[in-house]
């Protein structure tokens, strides 16, 4: 969930919503000891929209120096390629699943469910909360993702981890599901109040502590306060990570979550500063529980990462945004604040620079919709899928590209693929049944993913850098940062080892979670 939108169920929590603390039983859990003596724990860092100039800019400035220690003691990969969309919630389920959204099952931030026929929202801008169930915004991102729509036929790292006899902590972290039971509980007020229920029973990792829900730290609730986003800041991560180090209680993996300079990027903008300074300021608390940083990268493995980066948005609003119902508006379009009827023909879900456009009426070609939105031109790629096939076209292009898995050509990343029609559309190079992709990183398998990722009729849309899609109070990032789509700009983030000489067999997201867990083994 990102900037205005990302964790919108917390900041909205300002208009006396979405409190929620969580009832396990912590100081037990703290006297387990971790199985893993033979190796060093594994730490790792998630800096939400963590990118690699503004990074480098600050290292060279001299403000962030926990960053810059660590860089210097270990190995930087630039480039790690993100999943797609670019939006929180789907790359940390293929973070912790080690797969693709046609796998893992969650598609975006906001998408619609034909199952449940309604709009799926884990946290969206102010005004887009304001005319939906809030009370099922919570449900949603909290006990939905992680127990109902992430796919309970893939295992999370959580759950591999318990199999094999070790404990694991997710701090902050929107995807948790894991195979220890926790009791998450609402406030009497709320509970009498909304239609949340009083409580939830919920699977997570050994130690599980998320904002105001849970702290590992009692003395950790200062920073999960209203004016701190009821914990959902960079410090309260940093406290509890902290926290298992100087109670040498730390579990064989640990995943922090800092999420604040994800909302300085979508505010200030793609070149400011403050937001990673903020996360080096956070960090130091964590190496600080060491005693000094020698010794933190003597005893740990640490791992430093971006989810996805932000392309920047042009500062005129008119010019910035493409509004999604003019284009379509000749269809009858699904509203926020009503439940989806038999009537609409359309549903659309923003995720701001990508979009899914559902097609309920089964009298209208997929292909006719596509015709409709090609006649923007800053709409970048425009895919289907005919059943058997991806097919790709773009605004203001008449080209196709067709493909699908298996096949003579095979990609940088060792998968093969069917290709027919332009490759150029998505920037791809074929020399001698060899693919090399340009702008839009590890594209085939990555559009692939969200094609596949659920189930209806729908187109799935990017846009250009510089520009955002909108649809009915769809968040806006004016002048600052978004992203979503498949681009570099959105795609590419800045990934930092230290402690091992080993790194993922491929410089992206989807292959992280099979290389901790040998890291975890050696």
């Amino acid at each position: 969930m990102k900037g205005n939108r990302k964790h919108s169920f917390l900041l909205v929590l300002g208009l006396s919503l979405l409190i929620v603390s969580c009832k396990a039983n912590h100081s037990e859990e703290l006297h387990l000891q971790s199985t893993a003596t033979s190796s060093k724990p594994v730490i790792m860092i998630l800096i939400d929209s963590l990118m690699d100039k503004p990074l480098r800019e600050a290292i060279q400035k001299g403000s962030v120096p926990a960053l810059q220690y660590l860089m210097a003691h270990g190995h930087y990969y630039p480039q790690m390629v993100s999943s797609f969309p670019t939006m929180s919630v789907t790359i940390d389920s293929t973070l912790l699943t080690g797969t693709y959204a046609d796998q893992h099952h969650v598609p975006g931030l906001v998408w619609y469910s034909g199952k449940e026929n309604r709009m799926i929202f884990y946290g969206n801008g102010p005004k887009e909360t304001l005319k939906i169930d809030q009370p099922q915004v919570l449900i949603d991102a909290v006990y939905q993702l992680n127990h109902v729509q992430l796919n309970k036929q893939i295992k999370t790292i959580h759950e591999e981890l318990a199999e094999k006899g070790k404990q694991s902590a997710s701090i902050n972290g929107l995807v948790f599901r894991g195979k220890t039971e926790h009791t998450l509980k609402v406030p009497p007020l709320l509970a009498n109040t909304t239609s949340l229920p009083q409580q939830w029973k919920v699977t997570g990792p050994t130690l599980l502590s998320y904002a105001a829900f849970a702290q590992l730290d009692p003395a950790n609730s200062k920073n999960a306060q209203l004016w701190n986003k009821y914990g959902m800041n960079n410090l309260f991560s940093a406290h509890d990570t902290a926290f298992l180090i100087t109670q040498k209680k730390l579990p064989s993996v640990t995943i922090a979550y800092f999420p604040e300079n994800d909302m300085a990027v979508h505010k200030k903008g793609v070149s400011q500063l403050k937001g990673i300074e903020k996360a080096d300021q956070a960090l130091q608390v964590v190496l600080n529980a060491y005693g000094s940083w020698d010794q933190a990268i003597q005893k740990a493995v640490w791992i430093v990462m971006g989810d996805s980066a932000q392309s920047a948005v042009l500062d005129d609003r008119q010019a910035a945004t493409v509004d999604l119902r003019t284009l379509l508006n000749r269809y009858r379009i699904a509203r926020l604040n009503q439940p989806v009827g038999a009537n609409e023909q359309i549903v659309i879900s923003a995720n701001e620079r990508m979009a899914y456009i559902y097609v309920n009426d089964d009298k209208i070609p997929l292909s006719d919709v596509v015709k409709r939105l090609q006649n923007e031109g800053k709409l970048d790629l425009i895919a289907i899928n005919d059943g058997k096939n991806v097919q790709v076209t773009a605004g203001k292009n008449n080209r196709t590209l067709t493909y699908r898995p298996g096949g003579e050509d095979k990609d940088e990343y060792g998968q093969t693929w069917t290709i027919s029609g332009d490759p150029s559309l998505a920037d791809i190079t074929i020399t001698n049944h060899r693919i090399k992709y340009g702008k839009y990183p590890d594209v085939l398998a990555r559009l692939h993913g969200a094609m596949h990722s659920h189930e209806g009729r729908y187109v799935v849309v990017t846009i250009q850098p510089g520009y955002e899609l909108v649809t009915e109070s769809s968040p806006t990032h004016i002048g600052g940062g978004a992203h979503g789509s498949l681009h570099e700009l959105d795609s590419l983030v800045p990934f930092l080892i230290v402690g091992t000489d080993t790194r993922p067999k491929t410089m992206r997201i989807v292959d992280v979670k099979d290389w901790i867990m040998q890291v975890v083994n050696e």
